[in-house]
This record gives C-alpha cells, structure tokens and sequence, in this order.
C-alpha cells in the first residue's frame, strides 16, 4: 500500500479505526471519515502519535452534499484516492414487527445509503484514471437470518449486492469491489448487544433458542482479523479478485 491513499469511513469505530492503522501501517496516507468529530479527532491523533499519516475528514456519510465536499477535499490535500474502505455503520435492535421507523431509516441510512453515496463519489473520480479498489464491511448477517437483527442484516444484504452490482459495471475501468463479512467482532456494537457478562460465552457456544450457532474457532474476531481481510482484498496480491464476499467469522456461519 506504500504511496497509496486510502479513504476508510467510520473511522472512529472498532473496525474503521483498525483498518486506517492496518493501511498506514503498510504505508498508504490515510483519509478517517466519521460522523463523530470528538472520537475521530481522538483516533487519529493517536495514530498521528504513532508515525502514521492519517488525516480526520469530520463527514455524515448520509449526507450526499457533505461527502461530495469531503471527498474532493481528500483528494485536495491527499492526492487521488487509490482505496475506498466503506466501514461505516450502526446497530439498532428489534424484532422486525416491533422495529420503529427511526430504527429502520437509520439502519439504512447509514448501513446502505451511506456506501452508496461514498462509493459513488469515489468511483466516479477512479473510473477517469482507471485504477482503484473497494472494499465494504457487511456482515456475516446478510447471509443469515438473525433474530433481532432484522433492520441490521436488511441493511448490509443491500449493500453487500450494491457492491457486487458496482463491481460488475466499473470492471471495465479496472476497478475492483469487494465484500468483507465479519461475524460477532470484539468491537464496542457486539458489546452493545450483551445484557449480563454472559454474553462473551453465549456467542462463542451459541444459542438454539434463536437457532444461532457458536463460533467453532472458540473465539471472538478481533477488529484486526477484520482489518486485516480488507487490506488483503485492497492489495495487489487480490488483483484478480472482484464481486467477492470473504467472510471472517471463525466458521459461524459454516461457510454459508
């Protein structure tokens, strides 16, 4: 990723904050977007600390008018964007019946919304240099009902399938778009779905109740496992690889 620039959103967050570390790591300037000025601020100034060129775009990828201007301003201060990591995104909880339109809309606004307005934006600057690489968090629940989890796995099912259908019409451009698909991730959102401290034990053993399998690897995904797939995908050593789902859940989904 050395002389690359990458823009990763939902910065701030577990796996968005991860993925910036892993790619400046590797040597790409790093553009964090998140609607969360404060924490934002507070995550790059850590990586700052630590050698890393990242760099805090403050942006509310629902808003189309505000990303259009945050991209542009990357691209101003960085360069062209090479990579474009779509890691923002929210959890709300509810039965599908009893879900309320708030929780509905956000989970859409963010979750599927938000990754088309940012792709769009981006892609639509790397067709004219015909080069670049998308990657999108979805999760191992677009595949899988979960229950509760509706509006969630309704969210990123329309995204994972927008990023495939984007990959099919900018390969062409030698653009490549990809899916990664994180299962239950050791971030502040799975902790935010626990009631009691049973909650690490009855994700890693599962619960038949709701027909939700454990993990068979006995072991929460850290949010570099996550990182660590998209910076994989974003590489040249995935070169041939478009319209691809990579599912990173220690198996508990039995590779569905």
């Amino acid at each position: 990723m050395n002389g690359t620039v990458a823009l990763v959103t939902g910065a701030a967050g577990g796996i968005g904050g991860a993925t910036a570390r892993a790619l400046a790591e590797r040597g790409a300037r790093v553009a964090a977007l998140d609607a969360d000025e404060p924490g934002l601020r507070e995550r790059v100034a850590k990586l700052r600390a630590d050698g890393l060129d990242v760099t805090a775009f403050p942006a509310d990828v629902t808003d189309g008018g505000r990303v259009h201007a945050a991209v542009g301003a990357v691209e101003d201060r960085l360069g062209p964007i090479d990579a474009l990591v779509n890691a923002a995104g929210v959890l709300r909880l509810g039965e599908a019946v009893q879900l309320g339109d708030d929780d509905w809309a956000a989970s859409f606004a963010v979750n599927t919304t938000g990754v088309f307005l940012v792709s769009r934006a981006v892609v639509n600057r790397m067709t004219a240099r015909r080069r670049g690489a998308v990657v999108t968090v979805a999760s191992n629940a677009a595949g899988t009902p979960r229950h509760g989890m509706a509006a969630y796995a309704a969210s990123k099912a329309a995204a994972t399938m927008f990023t495939k259908c984007l990959g099919l019409e900018v390969a062409r451009y030698g653009i490549r778009c990809n899916v990664v698909a994180p299962g239950s991730t050791d971030t502040a959102m799975l902790r935010s779905m626990w009631t009691d401290e049973s909650g690490s034990r009855t994700t890693l053993e599962g619960q038949p109740g709701t027909y939700r399998l454990g993990i068979p690897l006995r072991k929460l995904a850290t949010a570099d496992d996550v990182a660590g797939a998209v910076v994989f995908l974003l590489s040249e050593q995935a070169g041939h690889i478009t319209m691809h789902a990579l599912t990173v859940d220690g198996g508990a989904t039995l590779g569905a």
